[in-house]
């Protein structure tokens, strides 16, 4: 089947209007809940996810769904989750606590996966009414606007990275990375992948490091940033898999800026 990617857009785009900006900077405290010690949902997050199932499931009957908060609900396993079948990846609201706060840094994240690769993407920013689109093979671009290309290699000193503190795994440590860290021009944390992902695309940022991978979080972002020119692998230097949970993905500009800044995060002080 062929996707239609602005059929696609419009409809993200109509979830956004509808379900997730009307409630940006009016949520009740009634609508926020926490699903798991530390970890917040909003109704904005049901209400948007339950849209966006729906709409993709009736544009490709029998494509599995794998939604974030659906996931939490029904106790998926995603360490075990396995499907050679055409997929769906859908974050309804990423960066949640970024949303609850009022704080426009969020995204709805789509992602569309057939034969284990992630072969169309899709993150909307809806404060700015920005969708970011990718195809495999075909670029990363602005809906209705330019073709998107990464920022170039540079010295380590003068490259801005987007950095999760415990991304190298568990024999770095949190006091390690952020004392290699320093060499680096700046350093942030948005707490959003899907605008870290258009950060990097449009080559506002070089790197960015993440600890946890999440299919709905990760696998959109990834083809963008490759699309865009970027280089993106898990941080052992295996390639990314969009149902993986494998520990660390690290994006660069290039192969080899990968290495460089893989080797100095990892090398002892």
């Amino acid at each position: 089947m062929v996707i239609d990617t602005e059929q696609i857009t419009e409809i993200i785009r109509e979830t956004a209007a509808l379900d997730v900006l009307p409630r940006f900077q009016k949520l009740a405290d009634s609508e926020i809940m926490e699903k798991a010690p530390g970890d917040i949902v909003t109704v904005a997050d049901f209400d948007a996810e339950i849209r966006l199932t729906k709409a993709l499931g009736d544009i490709m009957p029998g494509a599995d769904i794998l939604a974030e908060e659906a996931a939490a609900r029904d106790g998926v396993e995603l360490d075990d989750y396995q499907s050679d079948n055409a997929t769906w990846l859908i974050d309804p609201v990423d960066g949640t606590r970024n949303f609850s706060k009022g704080d426009s840094t969020f995204a709805i994240v789509v992602a569309y996966v057939k034969g284990g690769q992630v072969e169309h993407a899709w993150i909307h920013l809806p404060v700015e009414d920005q969708t970011i689109i990718a195809e495999r093979g075909s670029g990363a671009y602005i809906s209705g606007g330019a073709r998107l290309t990464s920022s170039s290699e540079e010295e380590l000193s003068s490259m801005t990275g987007l950095l999760n503190l415990k991304g190298m795994g568990e024999d770095v440590s949190v006091e390690h990375i952020r004392s290699r860290g320093e060499t680096f021009s700046e350093l942030r944390n948005h707490r959003c992948a899907g605008f870290d992902f258009v950060q990097l695309a449009k080559g506002n940022k070089h790197f960015s490091l993440y600890r946890r991978l999440w299919p709905w979080d990760h696998a959109a972002g990834a083809l963008i940033f490759s699309e865009a020119g970027g280089h993106v692998a898990r941080v052992d230097g295996r390639a990314y898999h969009p149902l993986s949970r494998v520990w660390g993905l690290l994006c660069a500009p290039t192969e080899q800026s990968w290495q460089d800044i893989h080797d100095h995060l990892a090398t002892p002080n």
